[in-house]
Parts: C-alpha cells; sequence; structure tokens
C-alpha cells in the first residue's frame, strides 16, 4: 500500500486524534477506526500542502467524536481552548449530513462518519446511515477526492480502485454514474469544474455528458442553497484558472443555472451567444505581461496601458472575473424591485449576483455602481477618442476637469466600471474590430493618467461648507452642497496644486451671481 510523509503537526495530530479513540474505548463505547479523507489525500499525493483536513470516523458522529475529543483535550491539560462546531444537515439543499468543525495545531478539521445514503421510493432525498469505507468512498465526487489516510495503519487507501491512477491521468471520474452522483448532490457538478481548474485536470466525457442533462441542470438550480453555489463560484474565480472555469461553464449551458435571476426579467434575458469573447479578453489583459504569445495578437501599446490603468500592481483579480461572468446581463435593463415603499431600479447583473451566487454587499456595490455608469463610461470614452486630434485650445472633454468629473461620478470603483464596460463592449465587437476598440480605450485611459485626475474621486474641497456659507453670506442649504461639488472641485481640478480658498469663493460668488 501507498503510504506519505506527514509533517511534524500533522504528526502530532494523528497521535492526538488516535489517543481520543483510544479514550472513547476506555468509556464503554466501541473504539472508533479513523481516516483522514478527501483533498488532503489527494493534495499530499501531489506534494501541496493543505490546512484542511476531513477526519471520517466509522461507528460515531463528527459531532459525538468533537465533543470526545474537547473532552480529552481538557482531561489531558492540551489544547484547553478548543471549539467545536455542529453543522446541521439540510437535505432539501443537498446538504445531508450533519458535520462538526474544529481547529487544532493551525489545521482546521471536519469531523464526520463514514455514510452510505439510501433512497426509498416516498422521499428524493436520501437517508443518510453509517457505512463502510467503501460504501463511503464510492458516494464521493470524484475518484482522486475518494482516497483514504488511515490513521491506525499509517497507508493511503483507494477503495474506488482507481483514484490513484486518475490522479497519474489527471482526469475527474465520479467513483458511482455520474447522473446518480450529481442528483445525489448536484453541487458536485460546480466541485467538479472547480477542481479541473484547480488541478489542471480534465474530466471524463461520460462526466461531462451527465453534466449536460437537463435533470441535472435543474437539480442544481433548485435543490442546492445559492449560498453554496456562490462559495463555489468564488473559489472557481479565486482559484489558478478562473478562464477554464468560466469556459467549463460555457460549454455545458451552465450560464442561466448559475447567473439566475429566479424570476423571468420582463426586459430581457442573458445575451451568452458572445460571453466568450469577454473572459477571453480578460484573460488576454491579464495576462499580458508574461504570454509572449498573447503579445503576438494584442497591441502592445494598449494592452499595457490598459492593465496598468485599471489593475495597477493588484493581483487582487476576483472582482474583475465576476465582472466578466455577468457581462451578458450588461445591456438587460433594470427590473422593479418587489417590496414596501419606493425603491430604486436594480440592474440586472446585480440582480442576477445576489439571487444567484448571494454575492456580498461589497461585491454587489461595484457590480451596481458597473452597471449604472457603463453608457455614461462608453459616451465620455467616445467623446475623447472624438476630440484626441484636436488642438488643445478647442477641447472641450478631454481636460482636467471633464475627465476629473467623470471619475466622480463613477466612484472609487471606478477602474472596475471602465473593465465591465470595455467587455460589454468587446462581447457586442465583432472580433476584427477588437483591436480598433482596444485602442480607443488605451488613448483615453493614458489621456486620463496624462492629465492626473486617476485619484480625482478621492478629492476633498479645500473649503469647509461653514466657511463658504459665510463668506457668502448665506444660510447652509442644498445649494451648499452642489456648490462644493459642481464648483469648487472643478475648479480644484483646473487648478491642480492651488491652495487658494479666496479665490473658490470669488469663483462661487461669481456663479451665484450669474444664476440670479
Amino acid at each position: 500500500m501507498k503510504s506519505v510523509k506527514l509533517t511534524e503537526k500533522e504528526a502530532t495530530l494523528q497521535e492526538l486524534l488516535l489517543n481520543v479513540a483510544g479514550y472513547i474505548a476506555t468509556r464503554g463505547r466501541s473504539k472508533p477506526e479513523l481516516r483522514w479523507t478527501g483533498g488532503w489525500v489527494r493534495d499530499k499525493l501531489l506534494g501541496v500542502t493543505s490546512h484542511d483536513i476531513d477526519v471520517a470516523i466509522n461507528n460515531t458522529t463528527g459531532y459525538d467524536f468533537g465533543v470526545f475529543l474537547k473532552e480529552y483535550a481538557e482531561h489531558q491539560r492540551l489544547h484547553s481552548h478548543i471549539k467545536i462546531a455542529k453543522i446541521n444537515e439540510n437535505p432539501e439543499k443537498s446538504k445531508h449530513l450533519q458535520t462538526a468543525t474544529t481547529k487544532i495545531l493551525g489545521l482546521d478539521l471536519d469531523l464526520v462518519n463514514l455514510r452510505k445514503e439510501v433512497y426509498t421510493n416516498h422521499s428524493r432525498n436520501p437517508q443518510v446511515e453509517f457505512g463502510t469505507p467503501q460504501e463511503d468512498a464510492l458516494r464521493r465526487d470524484a475518484t482522486v477526492n475518494a482516497l483514504f489516510y488511515n490513521l491506525q495503519t499509517s497507508e493511503i487507501e483507494d477503495f474506488t480502485g482507481r483514484g490513484l491512477q486518475d490522479i497519474d491521468r489527471k482526469l475527474l471520474i465520479t467513483p458511482l454514474p455520474p447522473f446518480d452522483t450529481f442528483m445525489d448532490d448536484p453541487l458536485r457538478v460546480l466541485r467538479l469544474i472547480r477542481f479541473a481548474g484547480q488541478l489542471g485536470y480534465s474530466i471524463d466525457d461520460e462526466v461531462m455528458r451527465a453534466i449536460d442533462d437537463p435533470k441535472v441542470k435543474e437539480a442544481l438550480m433548485n435543490k442546492v442553497s445559492r449560498e453554496r453555489v456562490g462559495i463555489e463560484i468564488e473559489k472557481m474565480l479565486k482559484g489558478p484558472d478562473p478562464y477554464g472555469s468560466l469556459k467549463l461553464i460555457d460549454r455545458l449551458a451552465l450560464y442561466e443555472t448559475i447567473f439566475s435571476t429566479f424570476e423571468p426579467l420582463s426586459t430581457g434575458s442573458p445575451r451568452v451567444e458572445n460571453w466568450n469573447s469577454a473572459y477571453e479578453q480578460l484573460r488576454r489583459l491579464l495576462t499580458f505581461e508574461s504570454d509572449q504569445q498573447e503579445k503576438k495578437t494584442l497591441p502592445d501599446n494598449s494592452a499595457g496601458v490598459i492593465r496598468q490603468v485599471l489593475t495597477g500592481n493588484s493581483q487582487d483579480f476576483y472582482h474583475l472575473w465576476l465582472l466578466s461572468a455577468l457581462v451578458p446581463w450588461a445591456r438587460v435593463a433594470p427590473s422593479a424591485t418587489t417590496g414596501k415603499g419606493s425603491k430604486a431600479k436594480e440592474p440586472a447583473a446585480v440582480i442576477a449576483a445576489r439571487a444567484g451566487i448571494m454575492a456580498n454587499n461589497a461585491i454587489l456595490q461595484i457590480i451596481r455602481a458597473s452597471a449604472a455608469s457603463l453608457e455614461d463610461i462608453i459616451s465620455v470614452k467616445e467623446a475623447v477618442n472624438r476630440e484626441q486630434a484636436s488642438p488643445s485650445s478647442e477641447r472641450r472633454v478631454l481636460v482636467p476637469e471633464m475627465q476629473g468629473m467623470a471619475v466622480r461620478r463613477w466612484g472609487s470603483s471606478w477602474r472596475s466600471s471602465v473593465l465591465f464596460a470595455l467587455l460589454t463592449q468587446i462581447m457586442e465587437t465583432d472580433n476584427e474590430k477588437h483591436s480598433d476598440l482596444l485602442d480607443g480605450y488605451a488613448t483615453w485611459l493614458s489621456a486620463v493618467a496624462d492629465l492626473g485626475v486617476m485619484d480625482a474621486w478621492k478629492l476633498k474641497p479645500i473649503i469647509t461648507g461653514k466657511r463658504l456659507a459665510s463668506e457668502v453670506q448665506s444660510d447652509p442649504g442644498p445649494w451648499l452642497g452642489d456648490a462644493l461639488e459642481n464648483i469648487v472641485i472643478p475648479w480644484q481640478l483646473r487648478n491642480p496644486g492651488v491652495d487658494d480658498q479666496e479665490a473658490v469663493i470669488e469663483e462661487v460668488k461669481r456663479r451665484r451671481m450669474n444664476e440670479v
């Protein structure tokens, strides 16, 4: 049998868990057999460090074992602050198993009993019962994730008979017929897509055909909580190959299953037919500097300017990949929200992100700003491109005031909003015109950088509202905020680095006089 070499922490944890098993036997219970399962075993064989370990117990629930673990540690005065969290099952959302979690020695543990799942004619949800190691292995999402490390023998166990060879073949295949595996827990569809990107593995052809089954897609949409869907999508887009994950989602026609509004929008449906051009363009931009082959097909100046202005030195591209995933909803008009009172209409992309993957509020705000700014960004970009050839003295749009105020309208996430607009236009434009489109964005963004207004959204008025109201001899009111934003800030953009409050006061007085 195959074995692996444990780290010092892993060896200490193995000894602790075996001692707990012995302790349980002294309490009048059968001594449990313990195994580490799933991803940790796979990663160990691949030489990848993992801090997440699933502990499978043969004769007691994960929570009960956790209680004994805490009791033993406290009795031995070891790890006295162990906390055991119970995670209850939710069969209606394909969460069939109660588990427990804890953290020891910096390692995150999931404690769970070995199980088998028995179906009856009266329920679509299985009855979960204690099972053998082989029964447990056969119910897992992929053979490469069905390997066990036996704590008693310190050996790798392959109860499917092919997990080790599938690691060598870099192949994802289900232990049981894939249709049955996915109908048991449809989230496994997304897990396999994630593992394909994470590991660089291929998905078996029969498995791909099962994913494409309408019944599987319906089950994924209706049986799995959207929180679990969102967690998988986030892991994909934060993983090593978000492009590959989106490509598989596209190829398997899973877009509307995942990024769903869960109710038809009278204003339209997502445009997925050319979606691939958007996420492929994002990949080219983000890999521009290191991918020599892409450099041959993409104008150097355009790709370099766009990447530098829109991403800087950041390597956190999760929200950019998510925006590329939501581009098919970009042109679907806002839909009226439901509920009491008067509410603004939400962009369809926001509805899809919230309902489909339960995106958090910070991400929703970026999506909301991107959708709201879409037409304005395109309009400003095209106006700048038209004016680029004009003499400086004749320019009305390509000036610090106009570009700085545009950046302020779009807010702190304006770079993400510009990328959303670019990818939207890429999706809507014929391939042979992509180069011209990129040149247009690069020309505009280069001008914005040269004008020094990229951080205009941070700009604060050089004068307080209190003093301004006093100097113009007027009571504070709605006019004051308008004057600070639309007179004072533009003056500062026209006069960068100048701190002349008297000049600003005179400008406000003059403008107010003209309005009278």
